[in-house]
């Protein structure tokens, strides 16, 4: 039996934070950051049947056609993304009045549609790109142990040499196979960075004194194989590495706002998001 204070659930019976009862909840999710972006994926549904909030976690159930799909923010940073998928998985795999761990699981297919900025000059700005691997420059996985396949260790031991300034150790999750056939098969596809911040984390300098100077040349430059990061955000990799130790299924859709090679910023950032929005809704 799980106690309490590990599975903590509020007055009505909802886990704590997504103030979610697991009926509330579709097998198909769309996470997003921004709570106001809720409501801009969730006027595509047919039907809303409802919409629940607490914090920076806002949901929204319904159906597109027969399709039932929850859209859910997470708010920024791999922090939040802790929460968000212990509480996903919560809600499916443990029986809330028993407080045990099911005996059959529940597998969620779940897809974040998010902002980045590229680090490679052929990534073009307003593009679509599906994330093939998330490479976390967090801490997050420093507290789980989570599977590697082959190809992620070598990735990650590449990352390690090629990175000694960092004092934790990088890690490394794909995509679920599934939802990338599905959803990205057209879609150009890289190694998403996830930063633990916005600024100094992702080689941003106003008045700081970065610890990694040129970080943004020397993201662009690493190559293991045929791979290379093409892309800068903060929640990818969190979501992947929880994915894949729960058994869930997930991708990560990025609009392309910036360049960080070239210093610019995308002139309608909205219609690349709305564009993004629209490519997963139709394939979903």
């Amino acid at each position: 039996m799980i106690n309490n204070s590990e599975l903590i659930l509020n007055s009505d019976g909802s886990i704590y934070h997504l103030n979610l009862l697991p009926e509330d909840l579709a097998d198909t999710i769309i996470t997003v950051g921004d709570p106001d972006r809720v409501a801009k994926v969730s006027k595509y549904f047919d039907r809303i049947e409802l919409k629940k909030g607490k914090r920076e976690f806002i949901t929204h159930t319904g159906y597109i056609g027969t399709k039932r799909l929850s859209v859910i923010s997470t708010g920024i940073g791999t922090d939040n993304i802790d929460i968000v998928l212990n509480e996903l998985d919560a809600l499916v795999n443990i029986d809330f009045q028993h407080k045990v761990v099911k005996s059959e699981l529940t597998s969620l297919d779940i897809v974040r549609i998010g902002t980045s900025g590229a680090v490679q000059t052929d990534v073009e700005m307003g593009s679509i790109l599906a994330s093939e691997y998330g490479i976390g420059f967090d801490a997050l996985m420093q507290f789980y142990q989570k599977p590697y396949d082959e190809i992620e260790l070598n990735i990650q031991q590449a990352l390690i040499r090629y990175f000694p300034q960092l004092s934790l150790k990088p890690y490394v999750a794909g995509a679920g196979e599934r939802l990338l056939d599905r959803i990205a098969f057209d879609l150009p596809k890289g190694m998403t960075l996830t930063a633990p911040g916005f600024y100094a984390p992702q080689g941003r300098c106003l008045r700081s004194d970065n610890t990694i100077p040129h970080l943004i040349p020397l993201v662009n430059s690493f190559k293991h194989n045929n791979f290379r990061l093409t892309n800068l955000e903060m929640e990818t990799a969190g979501i992947y590495a929880l994915a894949k130790m729960f058994g869930h299924q997930a991708l990560s859709i990025n609009a392309i706002l910036a360049s960080r090679v070239t210093g610019e910023f995308s002139p309608n950032p909205e219609a690349v998001v709305e564009k993004a929005i629209q490519l997963v809704l139709e394939r979903i």
